[in-house]
């Protein structure tokens, strides 16, 4: 292994503080790590990690050259990308977070075709229905679908709306009866999603007509499969995006409620770190996630 390599192998390991953690970081073993780490100790004369029985960690030998090294590696991998850049070829590794609906029923797709267009490019993606900092966590791109925005210190562009419908399961309805009005939702449970699984209030309209439900039920939850579960289950009314549910609303599984009413609109929305220049490898995977979404796979 080069000495560039064998760089990229120790600041793995720093970072990690274990040696099988960096390799499953670059793919490689555990063995392979530490054969590497030997070589170069052996090459530089020094000691660079203590080994625990629990972790690794640097001497301080080894936080001095790390401290050198690292800005060094990271001008050299970006000087590669610039040049790949500068082909319009799109490389290199993507940090994507994305809420956990979507990634298990869009994703997936999404991910298996832009592999097969661009294989030198390597999506690393994050499942959480939580807000997650994507300064702070550093990430890449992060896809969400929430309300207008309000961080002010990303970049973000709205890709497109996403439809949600009042929706209970056909055996609940036959138990409970079917509400005919947005008045008559508080006579059923109807199941929260939101932060912190708080209690969720439901703002409806029909044409000039505005009524605002307070979703009391027996559940609340931050998980929308989890709630989409629930409702499948009989256990009540609950207003969810329309992917998440379309499957079981064709196969009949589901019922949609007060079909003239409809809940302020929400986006799917691409959200950025504040880049001076969008790195192509991230605008090629926006570029091509949109055009998925809006042709091919409609939310």
């Amino acid at each position: 292994m080069g000495e560039l390599e064998s760089i990229r192998v120790f600041l793995a390991v720093a970072e990690q503080e274990s040696f099988a953690g960096a390799g499953r970081q670059l793919g490689l073993t555990p063995a392979s790590v530490t054969r590497t780490i030997a070589a170069l100790e052996q090459r530089l004369g020094v000691q660079l990690l203590v080994r625990t029985t629990r972790q690794v960690a640097l001497t301080a030998a080894g936080a001095v050259y790390a401290a050198r090294v690292a800005p060094l590696a990271k001008g050299l991998a970006e000087a590669a990308e610039d040049t790949r850049e500068a082909q319009g070829i799109a490389s290199g590794r993507i940090r994507v977070s994305a809420p956990i609906s979507l990634g298990l029923k869009v994703l997936p797709a999404v991910l298996s075709q832009f592999a097969a267009l661009y294989p030198d490019t390597h999506v690393a993606l994050s499942l959480s229905d939580g807000f997650v900092d994507i300064v702070e966590g550093d990430y890449d791109l992060a896809i969400r679908i929430s309300g207008p925005p309000g961080d002010k210190s990303t970049i973000w562009r709205k890709v497109c709306p996403v439809p949600r419908l009042l929706v209970a399961a056909p055996g609940y309805l036959a138990r409970n009866g079917t509400p005919q009005t947005p008045e008559d939702l508080s006579r059923f449970s109807c199941l929260s999603y939101g932060p912190e699984a708080r209690t969720e209030v439901w703002e409806l309209s029909r044409g000039p007509g505005r009524r605002a439900h307070k979703a009391r039920g027996r559940f609340s939850t931050d998980n929308g499969d989890l709630l989409a579960r629930l409702v499948l289950q009989g256990e009540g009314i609950a207003l969810l995006p329309r992917f998440m549910v379309e499957e079981a609303l064709a196969a009949g599984e589901l019922a949609q409620l007060l079909p003239d009413w409809s809940a302020p609109s929400i986006w799917l929305t691409l959200f950025y770190p504040p880049y001076e220049r969008l790195p192509l490898r991230v605008a090629t995977f926006s570029d091509f996630f949109e055009t998925y979404v809006k042709e091919t796979r409609p939310l």
